[in-house]
C-alpha cells in the first residue's frame, strides 16, 4: 500500500508500543509497557530532529562546507539550512517515504531518490521495522540506482530517554576529536575525550557529539527507571551525541565518521563505493 507524508503507523508486541511515520522515515516513539525507551515525538511536531529515531541514508554526519571530490569529479551539495556551512546526514531525513507494507508488528518504508544539488546519484532506500516481546528491529538498506558508482553510507539516530541519574555504557577504542565546526581533526584513544566502556553517568560526562572507532556493537543506557540496549552487528563505528542536561543520549550506529568524504585516501574511513545496483545494509535492535 501507499502512505501520505502524513500516515501514522502503530506497532505493538506483548508491552512494547512504536509509532513510525513516512515524514522523514522516523520513529515517532518506541516504549515498553507504559516507560518510553527513546525520547517520544512531540505529538504537535513533524520535525525529524524531534523524533525518536530516524534514518542516516546515503551519508552521515557531516560533509565539510558540503564539497567533495569523488573519482576526480568535484561536487558541491550546498549546506543543510541551520547547519551550515555543512551538509549533514543525507537527504533520507528530509524526504517524505512511501508505506510499502504495514501489520501489527511490522512495517516496511521506502524511498526513492532521483538525484538532485542535494545528493547528485540515484538510489533507493529501504527500512524494514519489526516489533516482538523483545523490542525493535530497525534494517537501513541503500541501493544504488544510478549508472555510475555511488559513494554510499547508512546509519540511524535514536534519541534514548535519559533520566537524570543515566548511565551511558558502550566499549569503542578510539574517538574523533574534532574542530569547532565538528569536523574531525585526530583519532586518540577513547579515554582523552569520554570512555563509556565502564559505564559513566552522563551529568558527570563532558559534552560529547563525536564519533568512535573499534565499537563492539553494543551499548546500553540505564537509569532509576529502567534500561535499554542497542545491538547493532557488525558495526565498528559509533556516534554519541551527549549534550549536556539534556533529556536525551543519542547513540547513533554508522558505516562511516563523519566527513569520510573528504578522508586521506589511505584512511579507512568507512564509506563505500556502490557499483549500479550495489546495496548497503545496516541493522539496530533496542530492547530493554
Amino acid at each position: 500500500m501507499n502512505g501520505a507524508a502524513s500516515t501514522r503507523i502503530t506497532l505493538t508486541a506483548g508491552d512494547w508500543r512504536a509509532e513510525i511515520t513516512p515524514r522523514g522515515g522516523v520513529v515517532r516513539s518506541l516504549g515498553v509497557g507504559g516507560r518510553p525507551i527513546l525520547r517520544p515525538m512531540p505529538e504537535a511536531s513533524d520535525n525529524p530532529l524531534d523524533s525518536a529515531c530516524f534514518p542516516l541514508v546515503p551519508y552521515v554526519n557531516r560533509i565539510r562546507d558540503g564539497r567533495f571530490v569523488f573519482q576526480g569529479r568535484a561536487f558541491d551539495l550546498g549546506a543543510t539550512p541551520g547547519f551550515e556551512p555543512h551538509a549533514l546526514h543525507g537527504v533520507g531525513w528530509l524526504s517524505p517515504w512511501e508505506v510499502a507494507e504495514a501489520s501489527a508488528d511490522r512495517a516496511v518504508l521506502t524511498l526513492r531518490h532521483d538525484g538532485d544539488r542535494r545528493w547528485p546519484w540515484r538510489f533507493e532506500a529501504t527500512q524494514r521495522f519489526a516489533l516482538d516481546e523483545a523490542g525493535l528491529r530497525v534494517e537501513v538498506e541503500i541501493a544504488n540506482a544510478d549508472a555510475r558508482p555511488a559513494p554510499a553510507g547508512v546509519g540511524l539516530h535514536p534519541y534514548f530517554h535519559r533520566a537524570g541519574d543515566a548511565r551511558l555504557t558502550l566499549a569503542a577504542g578510539r574517538v574523533w576529536l574534532s574542530d569547532e565546526t565538528l569536523i574531525p581533526r585526530a583519532l586518540v584513544p577513547a579515554s582523552e575525550l569520554a570512555d563509556w566502556s565502564q559505564g559513566e553517568a552522563l551529568s558527570d560526562a563532558p559534552f560529547v557529539d563525536n564519533a568512535y572507532e573499534d565499537w563492539d556493537g553494543r551499548a546500553r543506557v540505564d537509569g532509576a527507571g529502567g534500561g535499554a540496549t542497542l545491538t547493532a552487528p557488525g558495526v565498528r563505528r559509533v556516534h554519541v551525541y551527549a549534550p549536556r542536561d539534556a533529556d536525551f543520549v543519542c547513540v547513533e550506529p554508522v558505516s562511516h565518521r563523519p566527513d569520510a568524504l573528504n578522508a586521506p585516501e589511505a584512511e579507512e574511513a568507512g564509506l563505500v563505493t556502490l557499483a549500479p545496483g550495489e546495496t548497503l545494509r545496516l541493522v539496530m535492535t533496542i530492547g530493554a
